[in-house]
């Protein structure tokens, strides 16, 4: 599967999410950008990315994956 196609995934499934997803082979490294992430725990934002994801992580696609979810104002400040 490519990568964009993770990252397609998870940018239609959570509100305003810009993702970029990279890695090779079945080791991942995800960036969400969303305002839907406001208020939330940084274990509920994963929770979030890992929703979208879960089949491909139980398909063993993506066996791992590390996530950095980021409101737009957080990101702009890292």
């Amino acid at each position: 599967m490519r990568m964009d196609y993770f990252s397609d995934l998870v940018e239609s499934a959570i509100d305003g999410a810009q993702a970029e997803i990279t890695g090779d082979g079945s080791k991942f490294e995800a960036r969400v950008v969303s305002d839907a992430f406001e208020g939330l725990s940084t274990l509920n934002r994963h929770k979030m990315v890992y929703a979208v994801l879960d089949e491909h992580i139980k398909s063993g696609a993506i066996h791992a994956l590390t996530i950095k979810a980021l409101t737009k104002s957080e990101s702009a400040e890292s």
